[in-house]
């Protein structure tokens, strides 16, 4: 399981477990799984998709960054205004 943290300017929007979580990386959206190597990436417009236990959690963001080390996974990011 990774350890994902999800922040906005205005609050943290997600704190928790999760099998895998989806970004949409820079230079194209990437998966982001169990023993990941470590990366900082910038993010671009798009949409974060998180599994958890309860399924699949999605979140428009409109750009951020994304770092993972050691199975957690910290994600800061702009969240869309449907979102809020």
């Amino acid at each position: 399981m990774l350890n994902l943290k999800i922040v906005s300017p205005e609050k943290v929007e997600f704190t928790g477990e999760v099998k895998s979580v989806s970004v949409p990386g820079t230079l194209g959206a990437f998966e982001i799984l169990n023993n990941h190597a470590p990366i900082i990436s910038s993010l671009e417009k798009g949409v974060v998709e998180y599994t958890t236990q309860d399924g699949k959690q999605q979140l428009n963001i409109y750009g951020g960054f994304v770092e993972v080390k050691k199975n957690g996974v910290s994600i800061c990011a702009e969240i869309s205004p449907d979102e809020k």
